[in-house]
């Protein structure tokens, strides 16, 4: 079988319960629009800007990650999660999920897919078809996921997503594309 020729996962969060959204913009990234060289594991592999608004007031911290439905694996694959982000951080910079990238206090990543810790780019197997980039910023009722699930800088991201769902109360999404020839 051909890579390109396995059909679309679904979108990500469109199965699990459904949250309020609110604004998340970038200078960087876009929806549907290709990513950039720069923000690709072969380019320059840095974490895109990302800024946001509009979220509940009742907001204690956020989550940031990245993931791809559509890497051949049956659970997609993450590339970058942000834990702890307080409350009144409406932004990261463009860098940010770089080892020596400025995260503030107490915010961490956690490790990625591919067994590192920060921004993992956009690596597409060669030839297959398009892929999504779903960059998430969720609203949490906790200031820390850290105090409150035991979660830390080596938890799989998988678990840091299902431990998060619990404590979502609102989502914002851009989902750029990437295709490698």
């Amino acid at each position: 079988m051909e890579l390109d020729s396995r059909p679309l996962a679904p979108e990500p969060y469109d199965l699990l319960p459904k949250t309020p959204g609110f604004t998340l913009t970038s200078a960087d990234i876009a929806d549907g629009a290709p990513v950039a060289q720069e923000f690709v594991a072969a380019g320059g592999n840095t974490s895109p800007a990302l800024d946001w608004s509009d979220f509940p007031p009742e907001t204690r911290s956020f989550l940031v990650n990245c993931f791809d439905p559509d890497a051949p694996t049956p659970a997609g694959f993450w590339h970058w999660t942000v834990a702890d982000i307080p409350a009144d951080v409406t932004s990261l910079p463009r860098g940010a999920g770089s080892l020596a990238g400025d995260l503030p206090a107490p915010a961490f990543t956690t490790r990625n897919d591919d067994g590192t810790k920060g921004y993992s780019g956009c690596a597409p197997p060669a030839g297959d078809r398009q892929h999504r980039y779903v960059f998430a910023v969720h609203a949490l009722d906790v200031a820390s996921l850290a105090d409150t699930a035991r979660l830390g800088p080596d938890t799989p991201p998988t678990a840091v997503a299902f431990n998060a769902l619990f404590h979502t109360i609102a989502r914002a999404t851009l989902t750029p594309v990437y295709r490698q020839a």
